[in-house]
């Protein structure tokens, strides 16, 4: 009756991952979304995009353990209760590392993401409304969290979007809808509303949910440990 019980329980987190993994797969017009169409982004950064076929891949797996750890204790198969603890133990040490490197890059994400800037805003000034596909991202990413540019309004600067209009207006985001009285918005209601930037957005954004997503995965991996134990009891007792 254990097996089971664990077994549901990591199927259900299975499918709750590779749910996750798929959704954030879905929205790649928010913030990383700009961050992987950015030149010489840094290896943390890229790292963070891949987050995303990783955790699709972790919930798979959790899945078919799930199913296969089932299967093993209903017809009592050595072969496939043995097959289903070596899968969870490696499951178990890739959470076990990736918990541990979430934690790590919860402090290292300030200073990769500063690193970024310069690359950021040079993409900004030389394609934002001249580039179809990073104007379409940027105004996306810019809607859905509420920010302008990646510090201030004033990465727009010398972009094409900014010299078509003779360097008098920004993207409506950077202003604030209660001071602009048109679908412009002018420079000086940009220079006041003092949006924030999407850099600030996405620091939070990862600061937010490191933590979360580290103690799932360590508590995912503590019934994981309980399943493993099951499974090498039921193991043992089989003639």
């Amino acid at each position: 009756m254990m097996m089971f019980i664990f077994n549901g329980c990591i199927f259900l987190a299975g499918a709750a991952i590779l749910g996750v993994g798929v959704w954030l797969k879905v929205d790649s017009g928010s913030l990383l979304g700009i961050l992987d169409n950015v030149d010489n982004a840094p290896s943390g950064i890229s790292q963070l995009i891949n987050v995303t076929y990783l955790l699709m891949a972790v919930g798979g797996v959790l899945l078919v353990i799930g199913f296969l750890g089932c299967c093993g204790a209903i017809k009592e198969s050595k072969c496939m209760l043995l097959t289903f603890f070596s899968i969870v133990l490696i499951i178990f040490l890739i959470e076990v590392a990736g918990a541990i490197v979430l934690f790590v890059f919860q402090g290292l994400a300030d200073e990769l993401l500063s690193d970024l800037e310069h690359e950021v805003i040079l993409s900004i000034k030389k394609d934002y409304g001249s580039s179809e596909p990073l104007t379409s991202i940027w105004n996306g990413t810019m809607d859905e969290f509420k920010c302008c540019g990646y510090r201030n309004y004033t990465d727009f600067d010398n972009s094409p979007f900014y010299n078509e209009g003779n360097g008098k207006f920004y993207p409506t985001t950077c202003c604030n809808a209660t001071l602009i009285t048109s679908d412009e918005c002018a420079a000086e209601i940009a220079e006041v509303s003092m949006i924030d930037g999407c850099y600030f957005k996405l620091l939070q954004l990862i600061e937010d949910n490191a933590v979360i997503v580290a103690a799932v995965a360590l508590g995912i991996a503590a019934i994981e440990i309980a399943a493993m134990v099951v499974s090498m009891i039921l193991y043992k007792n089989i003639k």
